[in-house]
């Protein structure tokens, strides 16, 4: 019966997005084309902007000629870079202040996507001041336009610079959550490999591993769209023949070019047909224990669809042939099984570990219900899982402790 609740519920909200005001963000694409944003902004009439990033972005000088033409165009600038991994109500509510103390008319979202989901959230709060950011959690609770938000990506993953999701934690309660509205999507994207040459190999494998993650759960997932699959198919393509290249050779323009488009088609397909499983068990575990998003997807992926059997066999093999994995001919299953080989063996060459060290025992009954409770009944998964599914899931992925000797 509760099965079939969660289906009702996924049709009835397939059906509704269909008439929803979908758009994507203008793209502007290639070496040096964040160059060409203080342009577009005073064209559409931006006087003041309020930079939002991270202590690192702002350490390694990646925003100074940014900064430079801003001024050269006449736009004041403001800069937050105090937003931390898995960005907090503080941080949102610190910059909104700075936001409206400048008196800013526009946002840019510089980093990776922690900054652009700050970012998000503070355009939110200046669109609803009459709502806090709990109010806001869940579906379509902005309804409102938010400043003009452009985001810069640094890094080839999240592909937040297209969604319509911002992912708030709040450390008190451990709790990692997502507001899901239209007016989310940024206005503008700038889409710039020289901004991710500089960036670590662990970050760019994780990174990486997470725009996989997005354009996997798109695909198999009971909401997909023509467009979506096919974005998802490019992406998938994009990374197995990009991300270890990325990884390996940082200074590889055409690989980060490659990563920073597969990071935003996978962007594009989840944010119209969503996420599951993994998504909502890794959110926990960065609630949880601040396990980098990128990082907690990488190691789950496998292990869920292993445990989704024969209800992802046909969507994994038509990805598998996508991504040139395997032999065309083979059945459903064996294409299947070598798709989720060639995820563990893309983990392993890129040095990700197979399990999550530190998750406490105790806590996993409560990270089981808030995975449910993200989960079910929104996510439109392959086949729905119950508490015990999960539970034994996330036995899978903890690195148990071995006794001293």
């Amino acid at each position: 019966m509760y099965k079939l609740y969660c289906r009702a519920y996924q049709t009835a909200y397939r059906g509704a997005l269909y008439f929803l005001p979908w758009r994507k963000p203008r793209l502007i694409e290639g070496e040096n084309s964040l160059a060409e944003l203080p342009g577009i902004l005073k064209e559409s009439g931006i006087s003041s902007v309020l930079v939002i990033t991270d202590e690192g972005i702002s350490s390694l000088g990646l925003m100074d000629g940014l900064l430079k033409e801003l001024k050269n165009n006449n736009i004041r600038y403001s800069v937050y870079d105090k937003t931390v991994p898995n960005p907090t109500i503080d941080n949102i509510e610190d910059a909104l202040k700075l936001y409206h103390f400048n008196k800013c008319d526009g946002i840019i979202a510089f980093g990776g996507g922690s900054p652009i989901d700050c970012a998000k959230a503070v355009g939110a709060r200046v669109a609803r001041p009459d709502r806090t950011l709990p109010e806001m959690k869940g579906q379509l609770k902005v309804r409102r336009k938010l400043p003009l938000l452009a985001a810069v990506p640094t890094t080839a993953g999240t592909g937040s610079e297209a969604t319509i999701a911002a992912v708030i934690s709040n450390p008190e309660t451990h709790e990692k959550y997502a507001i899901n509205d239209l007016s989310l999507i940024p206005q503008i994207a700038v889409l710039d490999p020289l901004l991710t040459v500089k960036l670590p190999p662990h970050i760019t494998s994780t990174t990486g591993m997470d725009a996989l993650t997005h354009a996997v759960e798109a695909y198999i997932g009971r909401s997909r769209t023509r467009e979506t699959m096919e974005c998802s198919k490019q992406a998938v393509k994009l990374i197995f023949s990009n991300l270890y290249e990325a990884y390996s050779n940082g200074e590889n323009i055409a690989a980060r070019t490659n990563m920073q488009k597969a990071s935003y088609l996978a962007g594009v397909a989840f944010t119209r047909a969503y996420v599951g499983y993994v998504h909502a068990i890794a959110h926990t575990l960065g609630g949880f224990y601040s396990v980098p998003h990128g990082l907690a997807n990488a190691v789950i992926l496998p292990y869920v669809l292993e445990y989704y059997g024969e209800s992802v066999h046909q969507p994994l093999a038509e990805l598998g042939d996508a991504a040139g994995i395997g032999s065309p001919t083979d059945p459903a299953g064996e294409k299947a099984a070598a798709f989720i080989a060639a995820i563990k063996k893309l983990n392993t060459d890129m040095k990700i570990p197979d399990k999550v060290d530190g998750i406490s025992e105790s806590d996993i009954p409560l990270m089981v219900k808030r995975a449910l409770s993200e989960a079910n009944p929104f996510y439109p998964v392959p086949k729905i899982l119950s508490e015990k599914d999960l539970t034994a899931l996330y036995n899978m992925i903890r690195q148990k402790q071995t006794a001293p000797i």
